[in-house]
């Protein structure tokens, strides 16, 4: 029995729970995936003869979030497992799900389903593999390769593409050369997927230790064309070689604006159905790049931009400008700030409207607050009543 790393001892007691009962189980896909690369490992997913009513019966906590494919949740010891009864699958209509699935007894036909020969592999409690597809020894040689016929594996779900594509970005692996003729045969049926699942994947290809590996089979396969944003984008000439990875989708939104600005934000996180967040991140980041470019760094920047967003940002330095801006200078910035919030200005509306009593009230208080607080945060101006009042008389607002 081989020593098995601590993400899957402890999901073992589920693997023997459904022993016990009778069934087969075994670890299966990426978690192999991972293990066998000595990547760290992710979510523990978890194959078996049992179907998901058995698993209803067998364990406490079970959440039936694709009962109907087969698929449940089991929490065991505050962590989420994702259970799957063996199964073979009809035509996928939708190209996204199957319209029937039939529970099997045996492991063999249920692994022949799944998408790439490296995804395929399962392990036992014991540590011992079943390699149905030579999927280890793509592994061995870095290669992504469809199990099966790769057209009939496109077309039962176009992601599949944006997988290959991903799992070249996160791995640096090549894909094989029939595969990528599926790819090219099949390519044209991306367009029909869901918004959301296509920005999924570019987000993780982008975020891939070799992102130029992908970038480049995007290119090269010209997937690029089948899209959104990235079919007006000729992408290879215009991101810089070699690109660095980014962490979040509003990194991506907002180096694709810096480096084509006929594209606005607005435009790009629209056209990838991006959420609320994603466009305040993406509008906020590309505010610190614009003022970065034009002052350098600074208080006022460090002020104005989220600590949440720091590493966000130094990781953009790090593509668009010769030099890396470091989280630590950012952090050190931020910690020798005079204020960290306008709040903490020892003046305020009431006192500037007192102090211009025949002025009408209106948009020169906050104009005028704006002006003060920027030369408390950059240093021009202690932070004492007294002195913003000078301050005050020799800048007084225009009203009108």
């Amino acid at each position: 029995m081989k020593q098995l790393p601590n993400a899957f001892r402890e999901a073992l007691f589920i693997i023997q729970t459904i022993e016990a009962a009778g069934h087969q189980a075994y670890f299966v896909g990426g978690c192999v995936r991972d293990l066998f690369l000595q990547r760290s490992i992710g979510d523990i997913d978890i194959t078996t003869s049992a179907t998901p009513e058995v698993i209803l019966e067998l364990f406490d906590q079970v959440i039936p979030v694709g009962i109907e494919h087969g698929t449940v949740i089991v929490r065991h010891a505050h962590v989420s497992y994702e259970v799957t009864t063996f199964r073979v699958e009809g035509k996928y209509s939708d190209q996204r799900h199957p319209d029937s699935v039939e529970f099997i007894e045996k492991i063999d036909k249920d692994l022949e389903r799944r998408d790439f020969t490296i995804n395929a592999l399962a392990m036992d409690k014991n540590g011992t593999i079943i390699d149905l597809f030579q999927g280890e020894e793509d592994l061995k040689r870095h290669l992504i390769r469809t199990v099966g016929n790769g057209v009939d594996r496109f077309k039962e779900d176009p992601l599949r593409i944006l997988r290959a594509i991903r799992f070249s970005s996160q791995l640096g692996f090549s894909i094989e050369e029939e595969t990528k003729q599926a790819i090219l045969a099949v390519k044209p049926n991306l367009e029909g997927l869901a918004i959301e699942r296509i920005t999924k994947e570019l987000q993780k290809t982008f975020a891939g230790d070799s992102v130029t590996n992908g970038l480049n089979y995007i290119h090269e396969l010209e997937i690029d064309k089948h899209l959104p944003v990235l079919k007006e984008l000729p992408l290879l000439q215009v991101l810089p070689r070699p690109i660095k990875p980014l962490q979040s989708l509003a990194e991506v939104v907002c180096l694709i604006h810096s480096l084509k600005q006929d594209l606005s934000i607005r435009a790009i996180t629209r056209n990838w159905k991006c959420s609320n967040k994603i466009v305040k991140e993406s509008l906020q980041l590309h505010e610190a790049i614009c003022y970065y470019k034009l002052h350098g760094l600074d208080n006022w920047l460090v002020y104005q931009l989220l600590p949440d967003l720091h590493n966000s940002f130094s990781r953009l330095t790090d593509i668009l400008f010769p030099k890396k801006v470091e989280t630590i200078q950012l952090a050190s910035l931020l910690d020798s700030l005079p204020i960290k919030h306008r709040s903490e200005i020892k003046i305020n509306g009431n006192d500037l409207v007192s102090m211009f009593p025949n002025e009408t009230k209106g948009p020169w208080i906050q104009k005028l607050l704006t002006a003060i607080e920027k030369q408390v945060v950059l240093g021009n101006i202690r932070n004492e009543t007294s002195l913003i009042k000078d301050w005050i008389k020799w800048n007084p607002p225009v009203t009108n």
